[in-house]
């Protein structure tokens, strides 16, 4: 396997990627996440000058949903899947929601529905009911074409196995969401200056000496630092991540995790991650529990840096 830590991304000399408009910077203030004990609804925010690990509401320690705070939120949200006459419950009754220009993991066991979850969130599947609110406004229920042009454009997934088209270069392969959010008018247009960020995005995740070649000639953490370039190709505002390093050894997998907080920290992208993996999830900001179709708790983490050395 070719190894993806020659050309770090994270080097000091690496170019500077700048943020769409519509992604914001993280906040200067942290606002405080204290633990949601399984079964309790969100509540009021904890109080200034409040210790956020010990204060209690009347119903017990929570942690509020905030739309100028939060980027997506999502409440009471319930989804199950019929096999012949039976409906097979897996999501019953989630809140979630995830903090603008921060890292979100979502834990659980295989079954938890941890990426049902994910998938909601993206729009790629629709709860049977709940809410999903993005920066403001309802997509949960938005019609089908809408919903798709919301996730070519506000949205950015890497999924555990690349997905890439075989036949594509990897320059290819990362033009393709921009191919489809322009259309073929306007992708001419504008196609130098599309090819050019591609290009840029190629260059930040290390792989500029690999634009020309194919999928079955990148090794995984290639793949995948090249699935990563093709979710940001369109500036999206969140980057939704379904076990990024769960099918690469623990070295490649580590350098995914850095090239993800550098992407976060240096250009406030919000980040939605699901991982099995605790030692990955506790290198979040923070931390859903999923246990049984519902969280069985929320968890903050101040996080300073992945340790070169994992």
């Amino acid at each position: 396997m070719n190894s993806t830590t020659s050309n770090n991304p994270t080097s000091a000399n690496s170019t500077t990627f700048p943020p769409a408009p519509h992604v914001l910077r993280t906040a200067s203030r942290v606002t405080p996440w204290r633990v949601v004990h399984p079964d309790e609804p969100l509540g009021n925010e904890v109080p200034d000058g409040v210790d956020s690990e010990t204060a209690e509401s009347a119903k017990g320690p929570v942690r509020a949903s905030d739309s100028s705070r939060d980027l997506i939120i999502a409440t009471g949200l319930t989804k199950a899947y019929r096999r012949h006459k039976t409906a097979v419950p897996v999501l019953t009754g989630v809140d979630f929601a995830a903090e603008r220009g921060k890292i979100t993991a979502i834990i659980g066991q295989s079954g938890s529905g941890k990426s049902t979850l994910l998938h909601l969130l993206g729009t790629l599947d629709r709860p049977d009911s709940g809410e999903i609110i993005f920066d403001g406004g309802r997509i949960d229920s938005l019609p089908t074409r809408q919903q798709d042009r919301f996730r070519n454009r506000q949205l950015g997934m890497i999924f555990q196995f690349y997905h890439l088209l075989p036949e594509l270069t990897l320059l290819e392969n990362v033009l393709t969401p921009a191919m489809i959010s322009y259309g073929a008018f306007q992708y001419w247009r504008n196609g130098r200056e599309i090819r050019e960020r591609a290009k840029h995005l190629i260059e930040l995740v290390g792989l500029s000496h690999r634009m020309k070649h194919r999928p079955r000639e990148l090794s995984g953490g290639e793949m995948q630092r090249t699935a990563i370039a093709r979710a940001l190709v369109t500036n999206p505002s969140l980057l939704l991540a379904d076990e990024p390093t769960g099918n690469l050894d623990h070295e490649t997998g580590a350098s995914i995790l850095r090239l993800l907080r550098q992407l976060n920290e240096e250009h406030g992208l919000t980040i939605v991650m699901v991982t099995h993996d605790e030692s990955i999830a506790g290198q979040c900001d923070a931390l859903v529990r999923l246990k049984g179709g519902k969280v069985e708790r929320l968890e903050t983490q101040f996080w300073d840096a992945i340790p070169s050395s994992i």
